[in-house]
């Protein structure tokens, strides 16, 4: 196909001849992919007749043009579409294919979808986010300032939808929570985003809740943990948090029967803020001889054992552990195999960390809904990369009350109790 090119190198539409080139390059290797897509797929049931004999997977033209905007720009797709006339024996239903290239209504890459809330941040205002945009992909994407202000518009709605969710369907036998404090969009200084995550029966790990509270107060804890509740929330096995006293006074509120799990890495760094610098790595070491013990024993002669080392030059730093000495090895009533993912809150700081980073860049207060919904769609993102827990079946035996004993099941509880 001939184009006309300006002097200046551009074409008639107002765009590059160069950029135009790649799009359409982009464009044809999405055709070509679909389209073997499709044939690998009437190939591989190319076996499958009806009575009559004929194939009951064909061809079956196209969908409607759509236009999918990709780290190139946004290019037009025609999607070939197939005719599954098999039946599923179990629900009677159609089958139908379902292209991995390109999902129903997709209508931007992965890639862009997770760049945006970065490039969010990188400049929050929509005129700064076209140079942005260049600066991360290369190229505006086709994306305008307008178009921004709707992704922001969709966020919104998106993460009131997922807070409006009926969780009565999902069963969390382990919480994570945490506040994150973020100087991004929030209209008080102290205020927080609360988070939430959760292992579900499966051992699959899931956010359940994202809001803002003010200085992690009992009362913004327990409306969170209220509204999960209200919308179909089990109460979880076992909490883990950060020691902050609101969360765990919220928690005895509304979850009473739930078990509470202090976070050790905020307790390690809590405890030696009260130790003088030349002693902190040896007191480092003997609080990892506590959470790193082999059973609740051990733990307790771990603790014994710092409390004679430090107790007399640093009794505060003593004190911090004694107090809940019997909450702090609770993950030891747990599988072993779980153990390495309840002795922490930590999973949840690699999402923010990307938030954290960004946030010296920012310009301007913004809304409070708009910087909510922009930390939500980065969770989101991240979501899709948290592995499961190790030994997934053991946390459905968990949820139903099974009795471990230094971290192994216990077919004899009353062997545990004693």
């Amino acid at each position: 196909m001939l184009t006309v090119v300006n002097e200046d190198g551009s074409t008639p539409s107002g765009g590059w001849l160069l950029d135009e080139s790649i799009r359409e390059g982009a464009r044809r290797m999405l055709a070509a992919a679909l389209e073997a897509e499709v044939n690998a797929y009437m190939a591989e049931l190319a076996d499958e007749r009806d009575e009559a004999g004929r194939r009951l997977v064909v061809r079956n033209g196209y969908h409607q043009p759509r236009k999918v905007t990709t780290a190139a720009g946004a290019v037009e797709v025609k999607a070939p579409r197939v005719n599954d006339k098999r039946t599923d024996p179990a629900s009677g239903e159609r089958r139908r294919f379902s292209s991995a290239i390109l999902p129903p209504w997709a209508r931007k890459s992965p890639k862009i979808g997770e760049a945006l809330p970065l490039l969010y941040l990188h400049g929050l205002s929509s005129g700064d986010f076209m140079p942005a945009l260049e600066q991360f992909l290369g190229s505006p994407a086709g994306l305008s300032p307008a178009t921004v202000t709707r992704l922001t518009a969709q966020w919104q709605a998106d993460h009131a939808a997922f807070m409006d969710r009926d969780l009565s369907a999902s069963d969390y036998v382990y919480v994570r929570a945490d506040g994150i404090h973020l100087r991004i969009r929030l209209e008080e200084a102290k205020a927080a985003v609360l988070v939430m995550m959760g292992v579900r029966a499966d051992g699959t790990k899931e956010l359940i809740a994202l809001a803002d509270g003010y200085r992690e107060s009992a009362e913004a804890w327990a409306g969170l943990l209220r509204d999960c509740a209200r919308r179909g929330m089990r109460a979880p096995v076992l909490a883990v948090g950060d020691g902050a006293l609101g969360f765990w006074k919220a928690l005895a509120e509304v979850f009473p029967e739930t078990r509470e799990q202090s976070c050790w890495v905020h307790k390690t760094a809590n405890v030696l803020d009260s130790v003088a610098r030349p002693a902190q790595p040896a007191a480092k070491r003997a609080i990892q001889d506590i959470y790193n013990a082999e059973d609740k024993d051990q733990a307790r002669k771990a603790v014994a054992a710092f409390a004679r080392q430090y107790g007399a030059k640093y009794p505060r730093a003593v004190k911090k552990i004694t107090d809940n000495e019997d909450e702090l090895p609770a993950s030891f009533n747990f599988p072993a195999e779980h153990w390495i993912h309840l002795r922490t809150t930590n999973p949840i700081e690699p999402t923010f960390a990307t938030v954290r980073l960004r946030t010296k860049v920012t310009k301007g207060a913004g809304s409070r809904a708009a910087g909510l919904a922009m930390v939500f769609k980065l969770a989101e993102s991240a979501q899709a990369r948290r592995r499961a827990v190790n030994a997934p079946h053991l946390v459905a035996l968990v949820r139903a009350g099974a009795h471990f004993g230094r971290g192994h099941l216990a077919e004899r509880p009353e062997a545990v109790a004693a």
